[in-house]
Order: structure tokens, then sequence, then C-alpha cells
């Protein structure tokens, strides 16, 4: 037998441990993404949760002015975090509507009193519907939606700080 084939289970060996050492140093990518982005957003229309606002329906999109859909939760933590950055979004002038996920009026209304409220329209998804036809798998995720009625982007997890620049610009080019 040849050297060579003696140092072959050695070599494979050695090789698939790399392998499997680069596998866990650089894990995948285990979000789940929107499906629906570069589409338009499916029908669906959401009832108000709050009375002092309108819900969310596919109906008032597309009108050429560019917003946001905000997929949050009273309950959420990271939704917690993530409200300081929605209230820079809307002093910057981006209009944020909320698809508020498996919630009551009272933890929303005690919600946004705590944290800000960024929101210009409130739809009521107890169901979850509306959320898993966007191709959101949590929240909060934030989607947004072009001139055109179009999902341009999805975020999935709590805004960033250093996300707000690149979220207005994109808000901006989406007209």
């Amino acid at each position: 037998m040849s050297r060579a084939l003696l140092w072959l289970p050695l070599t494979l060996f050695a090789g698939l441990f790399a392998l499997v050492g680069f596998g866990l140093l650089k894990p995948a990518d285990r979000a789940v993404h929107s499906a629906l982005t570069d589409k338009p957003l499916p029908d669906f229309a959401l009832p108000a949760l709050l009375p002092d606002r309108p819900g969310v329906a596919r109906t008032g999109y597309g009108g050429g002015q560019p917003r946001l859909i905000n997929v949050f939760a009273s309950w959420c933590v990271p939704c917690r975090a993530e409200a300081p950055e929605l209230m820079k979004l809307k002093v910057a002038g981006v209009p944020i509507d909320a698809i508020a996920v498996n919630d009551t009026p009272e933890a929303v209304r005690d919600f946004l009193a705590t944290y800000g409220d960024p929101y210009q329209r409130i739809g009521d998804d107890k169901a979850m519907r509306v959320q898993v036809a966007l191709g959101s798998s949590g929240v909060p995720e934030t989607f947004l939606i072009d001139g055109k009625g179009r999902i341009v982007r999805q975020y999935i997890s709590n805004l960033q700080p250093d996300q707000m620049a690149e979220i207005i610009a994109a808000w901006k080019a989406a007209r």
C-alpha cells in the first residue's frame, strides 16, 4: 500500500474537522426572510385596535407615499428597545403604521404611553394571519412599503440606531 493511501483517512478527518469548525465560527443566517420582498403587499384589512386611529388595510398603500409597517406587540421586550428608534423615524417625517400581534387595546395603550407613540394607524392582528401573510416570523419586524404598494425592504428584529440613516434614505428613495 502506498504511503499516500495511509494518510488519506487522516486527511479526510482533518478536512471534516475544518468544515465543522468553520460552520461553528460562522453560523448560517437563521432569520426567516419574507418571500414578498419586491412584491405587492398581500390583500388584507385589519380593524383598528384603538378607537382614536384607523386600522391597517392594503388599500392604504400605493398612493405614491412610502410608509413603514411595524409588526409589534406590547409584550415584546425587543419592541420596547426599538421604540426610541421608531420615534426618531417619526420625527424625521417617516409615516409608520403598526400591526399589533396577539395584543389587547389596554396593553397597547399602556405600551404607547410608556415608550412613545410613532404610529398613525394600528391594526389588530389577534390571529397573526396578516403577520404570517407578510412573511414575518416574529416581533418586531418592520417593512418598508414603496409608493406603489410593494414591499421594498424587511428589517428583522428591533431597529438599531446605526440603521436610522439607511432607513430614512431608503424611505426617501421608495417614492
